[in-house]
């Protein structure tokens, strides 16, 4: 069997000891292993793989249980827009909670099931106000009204009267908490004076109402610890002091409030382990050398639930506390993640929701019975006519870096039928943050482009998370360095194939992975036909001048002090560079863009229109650092498919290249 078994559906349980390492899947490793498969069912340019098809496929997003545990609470863009739905969550037809142009998310349902939660910002300007609906009578009341101060994950009380969430001032760089008494309809601060290079995040109740625990994370992302706060007092102490720097998250309290789950990179991988608050000695969980991410707590307090994500298909994994027996439930490989807000589990602890994304099926909730130990779907997002049987299933690959530092890991997508014949096109797909993985799970547009005929990698370049502390921290102080020499290796790796002309390779990536793109038609102009920077930055000086403070913040502490590193930012900056660019390039940007703004993209426009380049550029007027509205979608990335064929056009297309 060749190595493509290594994504095969896997259907069963297992049971590990604690220390047990997962085991890792096959990759390939030889360029000429790579294959395209015969299916005489799949033809190009197929119209259910149209983008105007797969984009009105259904986005599903955050969760929440309603407390007697019948219906549940979603975010979908089912009308156009990511607005609220109910479901029975014994099935049944979902019905539209709220109606609004603005995008809106993470729901939570309050303790005594006459509200929910939720936040909303304003044509994606990333400025929330925190908002409640009843999902009685589908009443909507702004709890905060703060144009210029962003309140987001709000959580309830026990009890149901207080909300804890995370605020933050237009142009500060702080996360703060508050509590929200909404029968005072007063708010008071729980954190205060947060130095400028830190940020409070994640509030968690503990089972009395008296405490919250919160995590506060460096700028840099290299170092965080977990803090308790007593509600009364408004007095925080530590609970995970800890020498040099390491990770440290809470993820929730035990029943009896005596311990915290907690997941941390403290030994150089992401684990999960109980935390001892009175001793503060940590009792681990995992010892893994993958990406293990705890959840919760099962209402009775007998076990725990965690995912972990390998070589990025991800798991769910449930521990019995009393046996130390961890067993893995039997879900369809892709993404699977525990889901709802305070918990994925019902209060009964009888059912668990997950979320569930495979390369080949959009996003949907499904629910598992811990009983029976069977799944069952709650929403369906594929639309009428698009088929899963005629999408592609990635090959895992692993490469090394230039610099012989790394294994690089990385998707590739090979479309059906097609002919070794080095004629062939290609995209390298860069993924964003840099922090973020590119994992085996649903993605429209690559399922799209593969059917126009093109081959796609997506590179898991240093600095992604999934393989470690170490590999995530190795572009610090180097970005736009040895990160775009993996996204170069990528495009080495598939050339070797032996399907691709050599001469007809486009880079497109968004947000860091648009800055990634800049750089690479700029820093190695020949290896490129056709460039396509989404909501990229491209010049560090005004990046940092002009981004959300957090970013700001952020930034610094990872690429250092502008003045004083005045010729690293000038070098990583791909503005400066622009008279090296010889390939076409199509950017978007949105216009309330706080992490990206579309002065960056605006910036490439005018040097090569002043340099009499190939250039365009869409900005959309109601988006920000993203694009949420489907029409806005659709014109997107029917822009990119046309630009990319126009361009860089795929065998047998009857195309011809722009003049």
């Amino acid at each position: 069997m060749r190595a493509l078994i290594s994504f095969a559906i896997v259907i069963f349980m297992t049971t590990l000891a604690p220390t047990q390492t997962l085991p890792a899947p096959q990759a390939i490793t030889d360029p000429k292993q790579i294959t395209s498969k015969p299916n005489p069912d799949v033809e190009q340019f197929q119209q259910n793989l149209s983008i105007e098809r797969l984009y009105m496929t259904r986005q599903v997003g955050s969760a929440s249980w309603s407390p007697d545990g019948k219906t549940v609470v979603f975010v979908s863009n089912i009308s156009g827009r990511n607005n609220l739905w109910l479901v029975p969550s014994d099935g049944g037809w979902p019905t539209q909670l709220t109606i609004s142009d603005q995008r809106q998310t993470q729901p939570a349902w309050s303790p005594d099931g006459k509200w929910i939660a939720y936040m909303s910002d304003y044509d994606g300007d990333e400025q929330w106000d925190i908002f409640l609906v009843s999902p009685k009578d589908g009443r909507v009341v702004n709890l905060t009204r703060t144009r210029e101060i962003s309140e987001e994950s709000p959580r309830w009380s026990p009890d149901g009267r207080y909300l804890a969430y995370i605020v933050k001032p237009k142009t500060s760089p702080v996360y703060e908490i508050d509590v929200y008494d909404t029968l005072l309809r007063e708010a008071k601060h729980i954190t205060t004076g947060t130095p400028a290079d830190k940020r409070n995040e994640f509030p968690i109740w503990s089972g009395d109402g008296k405490s919250i625990a919160f995590t506060q994370e460096q700028a840099k992302g290299t170092d965080s610890n977990i803090f308790i706060a007593e509600i009364a007092t408004a007095h925080s102490r530590l609970v995970t002091p800890h020498q040099g720097e390491a990770l440290y998250r809470a993820n929730d309290f035990s029943s009896d409030g005596a311990k915290l789950l907690i997941t941390s990179n403290a030994d150089g991988h992401e684990n999960v382990g109980l935390l001892d608050i009175a001793t503060r000695r940590i009792s681990w969980l995992t010892k893994d050398k993958w990406e293990i991410n705890g959840a919760n707590f099962s209402p009775n307090g007998k076990s725990v639930i965690w995912s972990a994500n390998v070589e990025g298909n991800t798991d769910i994994y449930l521990h019995d506390l009393a046996s130390d027996k961890t067993t893995r439930l039997p879900l369809d490989q892709g993404l699977n993640q525990p889901h709802g807000a305070p918990s994925a589990f019902t209060r009964d602890g009888t059912r668990l929701l997950y979320y569930h994304s495979g390369p080949t099926a959009p996003g949907d909730l499904w629910i598992y019975d811990l009983a029976s130990a069977k799944s069952r779907q709650l929403t369906n997002s594929l639309v009428g006519g698009v088929r899963s049987a005629t999408m592609v299933e990635p090959f895992l690959v692993h490469y090394p870096s230039r610099d012989g530092k790394w294994t690089i890991s990385a998707l590739v997508y090979v479309p059906y039928n097609m002919i070794r014949n080095g004629k062939n096109a290609a995209v390298v797909y860069v993924h964003g943050g840099p922090a973020s993985q590119t994992v085996n799970s649903f993605n429209r547009f690559i399922q799209h482009i593969v059917n126009q005929g093109y081959m796609v990698i997506a590179p898991n370049y240093r600095g992604s998370t999934g393989y470690g502390k170490e590999f995530q921290q190795a572009n610090l102080f180097d970005m736009g360095g040895g990160d775009l020499q993996d996204v170069l290796a990528a495009a080495d790796f598939i050339k070797q194939t032996g399907f691709l002309d050599p001469n007809k390779i486009a880079l497109m990536g968004d947000s860091y992975g648009g800055y990634l793109t800049m750089m690479g038609v700029t820093k190695s102009p020949d290896v490129w036909a056709a460039g396509v920077p989404i909501v990229p930055f491209v010049n560090w000086f005004t990046e940092i001048q002009n981004e959300d403070p957090v970013l700001q913040q952020s930034h610094i502490a990872a690429m250092g002090d502008p003045e004083k590193n005045k010729d690293l930012y000038h070098d990583r900056s791909p503005i400066f560079f622009v008279d090296q660019i010889k390939a076409p390039l199509l950017l978007l940007a949105g216009a309330h863009d706080s992490r990206c703004p579309d002065e960056e993209s605006q910036q490439v426009v005018d040097a090569i229109k002043k340099r009499g380049g190939k250039v365009e550029l869409k900005v959309y007027q109601n988006e920000g650092h993203g694009f949420s509205k489907v029409e806005n979608q659709i014109d997107a990335y029917k822009r990119v498919s046309e630009f990319l064929r126009a361009h860089v056009p795929p065998a047998d297309c009857g195309c011809s290249l722009t003049e």
